[in-house]
This record gives structure tokens, C-alpha cells and sequence, in this order.
């Protein structure tokens, strides 16, 4: 098969090697370039350049398409958005793995070839996204929401609502296909996070799936920051909010109250009762030595509702394991000391409590300096005097 090679060639031989090429492989193309220019070239090669997938080697798909892109690089007209939009929508449609390995690289390609301002790096990457996906390969094209947000701090103009929450609904999607349920949570809270309060209503389910996925996370145990969303708030009222209050501000007693009224509830949602039960659990622990230094094993097995007391050091090693709270048992004397916690909630109150206690440090600190300068010159005014 005689795949074109460009070498030193202008753009409009090329477009004629590639209108061979493809006539060559059965594609409704003429030979002949148009009238029209490169443009209209370019539009009717990118409209049959699937056929290659059909008949060459992925190899030479590379080639085939990576001349493509070298093409649309170098145009400039008014059409030449489009034509970036056609040619992504081709690749996306590889017909096997091995062809849409191909076809990422290729898209990577166009993505770099653009420039930093130019709008058309969101329609290419997005593309790029849903063939990570497919592919498996998502980690090529995504690394964290910070990175994916500076890829398009330069665009001009900037990225719509709109196009943030495609985004954002789009590797939503493709994270938890892939297994990253933790990042695919961060995501949608960033997706949340897009939402006013006047459109608010409009990701009401994704509000639901976000609370509902966080709860479900066993590796999740703080939920202060979901109420501060909009498309949260504007669930205020519902059953799934007030299990979302419990989570925050609540005591295992409180869920257990909530759960005997609202078991089909609870259920219907997908999340299990015992896991509940033992994230409460250990929320309530959090809460209980959020101010205290030392707490007895019994005070926790009440406090805690655990059956017998054996249990206690079990519970208190599940505990420590989440590195919520940093603590020592003594079982001998049958008490856990407390060397710190993670709050649950961060209120004003609490961010008061951290200004002053680092107002305190800096005092202490200016203080210790002070002295340590004070004790230096006593010393070099004792070596002059021995002089």
C-alpha cells in the first residue's frame, strides 16, 4: 500500500496525496483538489479518513492522521474550528483498542500543536478524555483538577459554565469507570461548585449522587464542605439532607433514630446499614476527643454503644488506622490518650481558635528571639571584657 509521505511538500500536494490515498481505498474522494481551496480539501479528507482504520496498519493510521494534523496546524481560516471538531469526531469512533491508542496519540498531538489561548484546546481534550477512557489510558491525559484547570487558564475567550460542567460531568463519568472513585468524588464537587443558586435545581441528581457516593466512600469521614454547595442546599429539607446533617454534626444515636424511620430509605439508596453504623462510630469518637486529652475505655464503650468491652481496643485500632486521631492506648489502665483529632466541622469558631493560636506562636517565637538576642550580646560584652 502507498502511504504519502510529506516531505518539503505545500500544503495543497499534500491534500492531493491524501485525496490518492483515500480514493485508493474504496472512499467516496476524488483525486482532483478543489476549486474552493484547502479548506474544502481538508473537510472532504477528514470526511473519509475513517476508511484508513478499515484497510491500514495502525502504523500507518499514525502517519495518515498525524499529516492531518500537521495540515490543520498550518490553517488558519474561518473553517478551521470545524474542521478540528470533524476530524476529533473521527478519531473518537476508532473501531478497536489498538486503533484508539492510535488515535489518542494523535489527538495529544493536536492538543499540543494549539496554542495556549486558543478556545479549541477544550473541544480537542475533551475528546481526549472520553478516549482515555475508552482506552484505559486515562492517567496520560489526566492528572488532578488543578492541572486540568491550568491547561485552560490562557483561553481565549475563558471556558463557559457550561463547557466546565461537560467537562467536569465527563471525567466524572470516566474516574469511576476506571476505579478512581475517590478523584471522581473531587470532581464533582468541583462540578457542583459551578452551580448558582438561581440554577441550582439543575444538578439536583448529581447533588444526590455526590452525597450519596461520598457517604459510600469508607475512606470519606469529613462532609462539612458538601453543605456549602448550592445544588446541596437546595436539597435542605429532604430526607437525603438530613442524612447528610447526621454525617456532619450528629452522634451514632441520632443516626440510629433516623435509620429505624427511614429504613427502605436508607436502603433504596444503596448504602449499607453496618457501614453507616461504623463510620458513625467513628465520627462520634472523633467528636468525643475533639477537647480531651485522656478518655477511659468504658466512657467509650457507652458513649459508643459497644457490647462488650473487649471490643473497645478493637474499635480504637480501626480508629487510629484512619489517621483521624493520633492516639495511645494504655490498656492496662484501661484509658486512650489523645494527642490530637481532626475536626469534623471548621466553623468561624474554629477558624478564630487557629488565629489565635497562632498569634500566641508568633508572640512566643518573637519572644524567644528576643531572649536568644539578648543572651548572644551578654556573651560577645563577657569575651570583651576577658580581652
Amino acid at each position: 500500500m502507498n502511504v504519502p509521505v510529506f516531505i518539503d511538500i505545500s500544503l495543497e500536494e499534500q491534500a492531493e496525496e491524501l485525496r490518492g490515498y483515500f480514493k485508493s481505498l474504496g472512499a467516496e474522494i476524488s483525486e482532483e483538489r478543489s476549486e474552493k481551496g484547502l479548506e474544502d480539501d481538508l473537510h472532504k479528507i477528514i470526511g473519509v479518513c475513517d476508511a484508513s482504520f478499515k484497510e491500514a496498519t495502525e502504523s500507518e493510521v499514525e502517519g495518515i492522521m498525524n499529516g492531518i494534523v500537521s495540515m490543520l496546524a498550518l490553517c488558519s481560516g474561518d473553517k478551521s474550528e470545524s474542521l478540528i471538531l470533524s476530524f476529533c469526531e473521527k478519531l473518537s469512533k476508532a473501531p478497536t483498542t489498538e486503533l484508539g491508542l492510535v488515535c489518542l496519540k494523535v489527538l495529544w498531538s493536536l492538543f499540543q500543536s494549539l496554542e495556549d489561548i486558543s478556545s479549541m484546546r477544550y473541544h480537542v481534550y475533551y475528546y481526549l478524555v472520553g478516549l482515555a477512557g475508552r482506552t484505559k489510558q486515562l492517567a496520560t491525559v489526566y492528572t488532578d483538577m488543578a492541572t486540568t484547570r491550568n491547561m485552560f487558564a490562557k483561553s481565549q475567550p475563558a471556558l463557559s459554565t457550561e463547557q466546565l460542567q461537560k467537562l467536569y460531568r465527563l471525567l466524572h463519568e470516566v474516574l469511576l469507570a476506571s476505579g478512581r472513585s475517590e478523584e471522581a468524588g473531587l470532581v464533582m464537587v468541583e462540578l457542583l461548585g459551578t452551580f448558582t443558586t438561581e440554577n441550582a435545581s439543575q444538578a439536583r441528581e448529581e447533588a444526590q449522587r455526590c452525597i450519596i457516593a461520598s457517604l459510600a466512600d469508607p475512606n470519606t469521614f469529613l462532609f462539612d464542605h458538601l453543605l456549602s454547595l448550592k445544588p446541596v442546599k437546595f436539597l435542605a429539607g429532604e430526607l437525603i439532607h438530613d442524612l447528610l446533617n447526621i454525617f456532619v454534626f450528629e452522634k451514632l444515636e441520632v443516626y440510629n433514630k433516623f435509620y429505624e424511620g427511614h429504613k427502605e430509605f436508607v436502603n433504596g439508596l444503596g448504602l449499607k446499614h453496618e457501614d453507616n453504623t461504623r463510620k458513625m462510630k467513628l465520627l462520634s469518637f472523633m467528636q468525643l476527643a475533639e477537647n480531651r486529652s485522656e478518655i477511659t475505655f468504658a466512657e467509650i464503650q457507652e458513649s459508643i454503644q459497644i457490647k462488650e468491652e473487649e471490643e473497645v481496643e478493637e474499635f480504637l485500632i480501626d480508629v487510629i488506622k484512619t489517621k483521624l486521631v493520633r492516639a495511645k492506648l494504655a490498656q492496662g489502665d484501661g484509658i486512650v490518650y489523645v494527642s490530637s483529632t481532626m475536626h469534623r466541622t471548621f466553623g468561624p469558631g474554629d477558624w478564630q481558635q487557629l488565629h489565635q493560636l497562632l498569634s500566641q506562636w508568633k508572640t512566643n517565637i518573637h519572644t524567644v528571639k528576643d531572649q536568644m538576642q539578648h543572651v548572644a550580646s551578654a556573651q560577645v560584652d563577657l569575651m570583651h571584657k576577658k580581652i
